[in-house]
C-alpha cells in the first residue's frame, strides 16, 4: 500500500494487486482507486468504507430525547420515515436518555456513544404506537446480544434492565397511544 497525496480528510490510496478479482484479460485501472474514509469511534479519525451519513455527527433521522416526552409530531415523522408502524430506539439506562429513529438500532447507539454514553448502558428496543401500554414495547435488538454480560439473545433477558427500559420508554417515547 502506498500513500496518496492528501486531497481531503484522511484519504487513502489503494492500488489493485496482481491478485485482482477482475476477469482474466480485462484491463486493470491505471489510476489508483481512491476510497473515502469513514469515522471510527474516535472523533476525527477515519477508516474506509463506512456510509457517508456517519461522517458529520449524528446519523440522519435520529433524535436524542433528554427530558420529557418526544413531541408526537416528531415521533410520527420518525415512525413514517422508515417502518410506518414502529420506530427503533436505544436507551441509556444510566443517563436516562433515549435516541429515537434511524434504520437500525446501531444508528441510535452511535448517536448516544457520540453523546458520551457507555456501551454497557445502551439497550435497544422497538416502539409501536397505538398498541397501548402493555403491547407497545418489543425488547429486541441486535445490539442487545452480550454473552459476556449474560444476555445471549437479541431480547433483553434481565428483568431489571427491561423494567428500566420500559420506564424510560413511557417517560421519553410514549405509552402506546395512537399518534396524530
Amino acid at each position: 500500500m502506498t500513500s496518496a497525496p492528501q486531497t481531503g480528510p484522511l484519504v487513502r490510496e489503494r492500488r489493485f494487486s496482481s491478485l485482482s478479482l477482475a476477469p482474466p484479460g480485462s484491463q486493470r485501472p491505471s489510476a489508483p482507486l481512491i476510497v473515502p474514509d469513514r469515522p471510527t469511534r474516535a472523533r476525527g479519525r477515519l477508516a474506509p468504507g463506512r456510509p457517508r451519513r456517519y461522517n458529520h455527527g449524528m446519523p440522519e433521522g435520529v433524535v436524542i430525547v433528554r427530558q420529557g416526552r418526544i413531541d408526537p409530531a416528531v415521533l410520527r415523522r420518525l415512525v413514517d420515515e422508515v417502518f410506518e408502524d414502529m420506530v427503533k430506539y436505544v436507551v441509556d439506562v444510566e443517563r436516562g436518555i433515549a435516541a429515537v429513529g434511524g434504520e437500525m438500532h446501531a444508528d441510535g447507539e452511535q448517536a448516544l456513544l457520540d453523546d458520551g454514553s457507555r456501551q454497557a448502558d445502551l439497550w435497544g428496543a422497538n416502539y409501536y404506537p397505538g398498541r397501548g401500554p402493555a403491547e407497545c414495547i418489543e425488547y429486541t435488538s441486535l445490539i442487545n446480544i452480550r454473552p459476556a454480560a449474560g444476555n445471549r439473545s437479541m431480547e433483553i433477558q434481565d428483568e431489571g434492565v427491561r423494567d428500566r427500559v420500559r420506564e424510560l420508554t413511557l417517560a421519553l417515547v410514549g405509552g402506546g397511544e395512537p399518534l396524530p
